[in-house]
């Protein structure tokens, strides 16, 4: 079955009533025939008696208006690729729709017209409507997407909780605090192969392990629980000068450079002076460490991260990430992030972020916190995003994720972490629900503005081969 889809676009003036309209077709990505499709970690099975994963029905099935049930307007065209399925950051989306009317404050979104949508014998009519103060910009494309997808894209002001969908949580109370902090410190993960890889820094050495998890393929004697994963490889490798600085807590964390190396850094908060960070490089090839300590002039940071050393709960805190080589740092006063050069400690840039955040994490807060992660080339942050160009967007920073003690680690749709507090341990699978599922480039971009309402009648239908 092949799926076609027609969009028209009205423009309506709303001093003269003048109306332009433009209509384009669209392309069909793989957006949902991977979520049908794949199933990470058995995300779609149920290990236990108790199910923890996510009811299908009216979140996505069917498949329109819930799994296809938003649209995504763009600034600049979309790469026509099946396998693209999320922007990049220089290319968020100025406006958005879901498949409701929008009762917020955010003028970003328009609203669903709930009389003239419906299903269709062969397949869906969406109606979309933008008052004249919604939507406003340079639209050179379109996308459907899920209905939380188009909510608030990847966060807004006024929401951003609706850009995760939680699929599953499993359960891994029980393997004990030793075999829980090594998925805790996960600093990678490889999909394809069925591997993570955990860091951390014990007796004066980093030790790094390579780990099988079922992932995509599972052994006669594993179960999907993460209660059998198997240590391949356990490497420790002596430190003369990194450490976890710190005494009853430690502070460090361990990070994938995605550029062949692992890194690590340690510092304490400082409100004055300059900050001292301890930093270790490590050759993902030969497990070889190149290692040192930075003076930084007058940047005043938060800590990197923070482990416990006495604790009867597994605790990770991560409080900064990684991007194109350079370490992203909250400032200690909460009003910006300091982007570090790995490579050049002398390229520091304080990135201000034009408000005062406010300083919490992801998740809720205990004994495991996560403040910010990588998605694609977006750092999300609680209340702030930072693009690739580095400019600083103020979101809503609203609770979004289950406990968490890892950044998410991204493949394809599904986002991977695990986390817990006070005796609560997961680990947890989500949706990022903000995908490409159609593509579809306008012919020359459209301007939309404060003098006119828009009006997209967006028409997926099942043709036969």
């Amino acid at each position: 079955m092949k799926l076609k889809g027609t969009a028209v676009i009205e423009l309506t003036d709303v001093n003269t009533q003048e109306v332009e309209t433009y209509v384009e077709e669209n392309m069909v990505t793989n957006a949902v025939n991977n979520i049908l499709g794949l199933n990470p970690m058995a995300v779609f099975y149920c290990e236990e008696e108790y199910n923890t994963g996510l009811v299908w029905k009216d979140n996505l099935l069917p498949i329109c208006p819930n799994m296809i049930g938003g649209i995504l307007l763009f600034p600049k065209a979309l790469e026509e690729n099946a396998d693209n399925i999320y922007v990049q950051s220089d290319n968020l989306p100025v406006a958005y729709a879901s498949n409701d009317v929008n009762s917020t404050a955010n003028t970003a979104r328009g609203s669903l017209n709930l009389t003239e949508s419906k299903a269709l014998d062969n397949g869906y009519k969406f109606v979309w409507e933008f008052t004249a103060s919604q939507g406003n910009g340079t639209i050179a494309a379109m996308a459907l997407t899920s209905a939380l997808g188009g909510q608030n894209g990847f966060g807004s002001s006024v929401a951003d909780a609706s850009t995760f969908l939680q699929l599953k949580e499993v359960d891994i109370g029980n393997l004990g605090l030793e075999k829980q902090m090594v998925l805790f410190e996960t600093a990678e993960v490889d999909f394809e192969n069925d591997i993570l890889y955990s860091i951390t820094f014990e007796d004066s050495s980093v030790r790094v392990r390579k780990v099988r998890i079922p992932i995509f393929s599972i052994g006669l004697n594993e179960n999907i629980n993460d209660s059998t994963y198997t240590v391949l490889k356990d490497k420790v490798i002596p430190a003369s000068t990194f450490q976890f600085l710190g005494s009853y807590t430690l502070y460090g964390e361990f990070l994938d450079g995605q550029d062949g190396y692992w890194y690590g850094f340690s510092n304490e908060e400082n409100s004055s002076g300059d900050a001292t960070m301890l930093w270790v490089k490590i050759s993902k090839t030969d497990y070889s460490i190149e290692e040192g300590s930075w003076t930084l002039s007058n940047a005043y940071l938060q800590a990197v991260g923070e482990r416990a050393t006495d604790s009867s709960y597994p605790e990770r805190i991560c409080n900064c990430c990684m991007r194109n080589g350079y370490l992203y740092v909250p400032s200690y006063n909460k009003k910006g992030i300091y982007k570090i050069n790995v490579s050049n400690s002398a390229d520091v840039t304080l990135i201000e972020f034009g408000f005062t955040s406010g300083g919490n994490p992801l998740c809720e807060s205990g004994t495991c916190e996560l403040y910010m992660t990588l998605i694609g080339d977006l750092i999300i942050g609680a209340d702030f995003q930072i693009t690739a160009d580095d400019t600083a967007i103020k979101t809503k920073g609203n609770e979004r994720l289950n406990h968490a003690a890892t950044p998410l680690f991204q493949y394809k749709h599904f986002l991977l972490g695990w986390g817990g507090s006070y005796g609560n341990e997961y680990r947890t699978m989500y949706l990022l629900t903000p995908y490409l599922a159609t593509i579809n480039n306008l012919s020359s971009a459209v301007v939309k503005t404060t003098d006119k309402t828009m009006k997209i009648t967006y028409t997926l239908t099942e043709e036969t081969e």
